[in-house]
């Protein structure tokens, strides 16, 4: 594990050390924060599919971020909400918004 570090990251030989420890010690810490970061992915991708244009990807991470620590299946349904809100909202398209001779950075 130590030689895939050092690979696969810049890491320090501390930190590569500490994090080695860290998954042996506690192995279902790493695997908790993939599966969210999976989940979460899945769910951007939802929102991009449902809402095309009128997705804000900063909008999205408020929504994801404001709710605070919640369990998986409670943030699945708020973000199911929040496109469904934002689907009946009148606003327009993000394109729309931007206006005329504006650009995304």
């Amino acid at each position: 594990m130590v030689d895939f570090f050092h690979d696969h990251s810049a890491e320090d030989e501390v930190n590569v050390q500490s994090e080695t420890d860290r998954y042996i010690a506690w192995p279902a810490q790493a695997l908790g924060y993939k599966i969210g970061q999976l989940q979460i992915l899945e769910l951007r991708q939802y929102a991009r599919d449902q809402l095309a244009d009128k997705f804000d990807i900063r909008s999205f991470h408020d929504e994801i971020l404001n709710g605070g620590a919640l369990p998986m299946n409670v943030l699945k349904e708020r973000i199911h909400d929040w496109v469904a809100l934002q689907k009946s909202s009148p606003g327009p398209s993000k394109a729309e918004a931007k206006g005329p001779g504006t650009s995304e950075h």
